[in-house]
């Protein structure tokens, strides 16, 4: 069977993917949807739960406000419509983590409607751009959200960590009653790389709005897609497949580039594709059939007798559209004309609204805001890159950032004396203007006596290399500027040293 993307690229002629995905979000409340337990993680087995989270005979839910809130605002940066009305349902079905047998969820009447994200598109617009590629015109793409709506987890089956896991499941009810909100897409995906970037972008708008930490490794942001493959040019839809428990975006992005090969070579071969949930393999870089689904979906609703429907009127509404923060696509705009810089430097500063933060911070304070956001990508980044460490773990802060631009815009340092600094600050683990201390405060050479007393000797040591310069080969002017910036120890002027040069040369 063959699973290699140019199987299921989007330029396949005979057939396209539609994807659809459905992005489960734990919202940040201190305690849980329908009752008072923490939602800390982490915590023993079994400690964050009482009757209501559990299901006991006689519990009955009360709605937490602060959830209402936080779903809403995700639901506004989404670009949804926010009902006025919305009822909360018994989603019924039976599993060992499940333990009242429903999931109190919203089913025909949501919070939250109509909403999109717009994603970026390559070039040649059939695939994603990724940052730091050559390519950087930015084209977008339009991905609608059909649904954001509320609903408590369920709890989670352990299979392993405990005497008996070989031959038993464990349950751990605590995660039973968290907040989440499942925000739905239309089908409008057509590739594994736009799926990935809309789930990027997605994770982006929700990281800056605070609502969710969407850490995956805890399950606070789980995704399952929908994949379904169609003869191009026809309007229905294939069969679709559902691929869950995925637990990165780019193993998302992998798992939908094998499935859709896989239904590709079914129908090729004269088979059927079956509607069931798959499981995807990492390792084996293949999915597994988990089970069957006969229908689109295989619960019973209906609504939860034990709550009133939820209003968010006009009022509650502008009270919560307050505290919607400036966005990504709108912060980078803004800082496109505050800065000038491109879009592509405010694409690579925007990606988590910490970065962002701090390079307004420093951009604010420097004197050239474009020479502090080529050190943020160009130097910082690199270094951070290397040592495998985030931004806030940086021992250069913005304010060392804006330090060393100045330094470098009023030419008291080069270029290369800035990297050496660099190397120097995430070496001892200190802040550029520390080590700048330290270092004695350098300062580029601008003596020009000095300078040619450095290139005479240079000349006179390289008589070859001085021939072949004078016989046209006028590339050996760049071997005379590196030794002369070696032997001056990084100091001396470039600029200052070019100019002597030539001068000295003819």
């Amino acid at each position: 069977m063959a699973s290699t993307a140019e199987t299921s690229i989007a330029a396949h002629p005979k057939f396209e993917p539609v994807i659809g995905l459905e992005v489960h979000v734990h919202l940040l409340t201190v305690s849980k949807i329908f009752c008072s337990c923490s939602t800390r993680f982490g915590a023993p087995p079994n400690t964050n739960v009482c009757p209501v989270c559990l299901g006991l005979p006689g519990a009955l839910p009360v709605l937490n406000k602060k959830v209402v809130e936080f779903a809403t605002l995700a639901a506004m940066a989404l670009n949804c419509r926010i009902n006025e009305t919305s009822i909360f349902a018994r989603k019924n079905y039976f599993y060992p983590d499940l333990p009242k047998g429903y999931q109190i969820s919203q089913y025909d009447k949501p919070l939250a409607e109509f909403g999109y994200i717009e994603v970026p598109l390559s070039k040649a617009g059939d695939g994603i751009k990724e940052l730091g590629t050559e390519n950087r015109e930015l084209r977008t793409k339009k991905i609608g959200i059909t649904r954001v709506h509320l609903e408590e987890d369920a709890g989670k089956s352990l299979h392993e960590g405990f005497p008996d896991s070989a031959e038993k499941t464990a349950i751990d009810l605590n995660r039973t009653g968290v907040p989440l909100i499942e925000i739905v897409s239309e089908p409008d995906i057509s590739t594994p790389d736009e799926a990935y970037e809309y789930l990027t972008r997605l994770k982006e708008i929700i990281l800056y709005t605070g609502v969710s930490d969407c850490n995956m490794e805890e399950g606070s942001l789980r995704a399952d897609a929908n994949v379904s493959v169609r003869p191009r040019g026809q309007k229905e839809f294939g069969t679709k497949t559902e691929i869950k428990n995925v637990n990165s975006f780019r193993f998302i992005r992998e798992a939908l580039e094998y499935e859709i090969g896989r239904q590709i070579d079914v129908i090729e071969s004269g088979g059927k594709i079956m509607q069931e949930t798959r499981l995807y393999n990492s390792n084996e870089g293949k999915t597994y059939s988990m089970r069957s689904k006969e229908q689109a979906h295989d619960y019973r609703y209906f609504p939860e007798p034990d709550l009133l429907p939820l209003v968010v009127d006009e009022k509650w509404k502008a009270e919560i559209a307050r505290a919607l923060p400036e966005l990504p696509e709108a912060r980078r705009a803004r800082m496109v004309k505050d800065y000038g810089i491109t879009e592509y430097d405010a694409q690579v500063l925007t990606f988590s609204k910490s970065l962002a933060d701090q390079f307004e911070q420093a951009a604010k304070a420097a004197k050239n805001p474009k020479r502090v956001a080529n050190l943020v990508q160009g130097e910082l980044m690199g270094r951070l890159k290397a040592k495998n460490i985030s931004i806030e773990q940086s021992p250069i802060s913005m304010a060392g950032i804006a330090a060393s631009a100045d330094l470098v815009e009023t030419g008291t340092i080069s270029g290369k004396m800035l990297k050496d600094l660099y190397d120097l600050s995430f070496e001892r683990g200190k802040d550029f203007p520390v080590v700048y201390e330290e270092e004695g405060r350098p300062q580029q050479s601008t003596d020009t006596s000095a300078l040619e007393k450095i290139i005479d000797e240079i000349l006179a040591a390289n008589p070859k290399q001085l021939e072949q310069y004078r016989a046209g080969k006028k590339t050996m002017l760049g071997f005379f500027v590196g030794q002369v910036m070696k032997a001056s120890k990084g100091q001396a002027s470039p600029q200052i040293v070019n100019e002597l040069l030539a001068r000295k040369l003819g």
